[in-house]
């Protein structure tokens, strides 16, 4: 009998039946646009595969299409069927694509992997993929596998950056994940404004202009007399505050504020009230005018995938598709979402779930294949390295400079001490919470006492 009483995750599922998750719609956020990207798309019936030798078919839970891209055009042998469905050899492959609107995915994910001790051998899930924000209410249970128990071992992953193996480990030290990618965070700036308020668009001399907080704020103030927004949005930065805090959100059963949110909190009104930034959320209409020279935005904070997947780079006219982008390291250090791969306990194809493993996330030949046609940056310091040396590497969507070795360096620099299980509730909380007093509609202690409540609604166990 698995222990059902070491998460939040599965104290939720007994009292309730299903887990309760703590939905992310904007957790594409974390990962190229994750919960906008793709369409719903079911998987077809598994009801006669009872009868075929267990280990035969191959069922992976995700969000969206991005792995499954990275298998067909990556993993050696795949071969594509239809939509949903693909073969490995002799083993059958099934997707099984939920969107994470709405906390749809992960209600899915729940309610198969409290079923999976049940279920016939080719029905369970075998694999299912996980973001940082809530990696921990996974991770944290026995219904993923430590990464050991498959034959993967510290040499094999030793080329990986160490966070991406900290999201993904449990409170008894095992590993039970990996991941193809390292989302490391820069500040994406719009060269023509920079030219034009700053006098160079050259990252070392913008970087001067941003280099620390109060060096950020008052490059703000230039822009706005230049008749530019400094960001799109108070959201743009909260996740390079949230990034460097210096205690959890939850300690001993108790929320708490830390202090670098209490800072993202005062410099944001400010910039608010001054009107060089707005309040719209992340992926609205009015938060991507930016991504056009009409919007009028400097600056936008993220990791590699946000420019290059998600800055409309296909758009005629777009900042992204006229090259018009610089990079450049930004006030803190951040990282913005990722993908790891975990193995579902029970799985009936641990020897090619450990294939996958191995070949997606250490092959140092398939990295760079990764890096060169989907521009990604991969999860493997040899390669990224290599690629950050290479003249012959560009991004065209920043107009030809080579971002990867700022992204090494600021892959080095992610610290995750202060992660924690409650990080998804918290961080989509307090934001939604503190827009009230943003906007004039809350005082500061009404927003935070918004905020305490709905995290106790979710989270009947806290107190603050």
């Amino acid at each position: 009998m698995k222990r059902k009483v070491v998460s939040v995750l599965l104290i939720a599922a007994m009292s309730v039946g299903m887990l309760a998750g703590c939905g992310d719609k904007k957790a594409a956020a974390d990962n190229g646009e994750s919960s906008k990207a793709g369409t719903t798309e079911s998987v077809a019936s598994n009801a006669g595969d009872a009868a075929e030798e267990d280990g035969k078919v191959l069922n992976i839970y995700c969000w969206n299409e991005e792995f499954k891209s990275r298998i067909t055009d990556h993993y050696p042998g795949y071969e594509k069927v239809d939509a949903t469905h693909g073969t490995i050899g002799d083993v059958k492959v099934v997707w099984n694509i939920t969107p994470n609107d709405d906390n749809a995915y992960q209600n899915n994910l729940d309610t198969t992997l409290l079923a999976q001790e049940s279920m016939a051998a080719n029905d369970k899930i075998d694999i299912f993929l996980v973001e940082a924000d809530y990696a921990l209410k996974y991770v944290d249970t026995d219904y993923t596998m430590s990464v050991a128990d498959l034959g993967i071992t510290d040499a094999d992953l030793a080329n990986q950056y160490q966070y991406t193996k900290d999201v993904v480990t449990d409170s008894n030290g095992n590993l039970k994940g990996v991941s193809w990618q390292g989302c490391p965070g820069a500040l994406f700036y719009n060269r023509e404004i920079a030219k034009e308020v700053l006098g160079t668009d050259d990252p070392t001399e913008v970087q001067k202009a941003v280099a620390d907080w109060d060096t950020f704020n008052e490059t703000a103030k230039k822009m706005k007399d230049a008749g530019y927004f400094m960001t799109s949005s108070v959201e743009d930065t909260y996740r390079v505050y949230s990034n460097n805090v210096t205690s959890k959100w939850v300690n001993d059963g108790k929320i708490s504020i830390d202090e670098n949110i209490m800072k993202w909190v005062d410099d944001s009104k400010e910039l608010y009230d001054a009107g060089e930034t707005g309040t719209h959320e992340l992926w609205s209409d009015d938060w991507k005018k930016g991504f056009y020279p009409e919007g009028n935005v400097f600056c936008y904070f993220g990791p590699a995938w946000l420019v290059n997947f998600s800055m409309a780079a296909d758009d005629e006219g777009s900042i992204a598709n006229l090259g018009g982008w610089g990079a450049a390291e930004g006030p803190q250090g951040f990282f913005w979402g990722g993908t790891w791969i975990c193995a579902a306990a029970g799985t009936d194809n641990a020897e090619l779930v450990k294939d996958i493993m191995i070949q997606m996330t250490t092959n140092e030949e398939i990295m760079k294949e990764i890096v060169i046609k989907d521009d990604d940056f991969v999860n493997n310091k040899p390669a990224m390295e290599a690629m950050a040396e290479d003249a012959n590497y560009s991004s065209k969507v920043l107009g030809g400079q080579n971002p990867l070795a700022m992204y090494c360096a600021g892959a080095e620099k992610v610290d995750l001490s202060n992660q924690s299980a409650y990080d998804q509730a918290c961080n989509e909380e307090f934001q939604s919470a503190i827009k009230n007093y943003f906007e004039g509609n809350a005082t500061l202690e009404e927003a935070l006492d918004l905020f305490y409540k709905a995290v106790q609604e979710k989270h009947p166990e806290l107190t603050y």
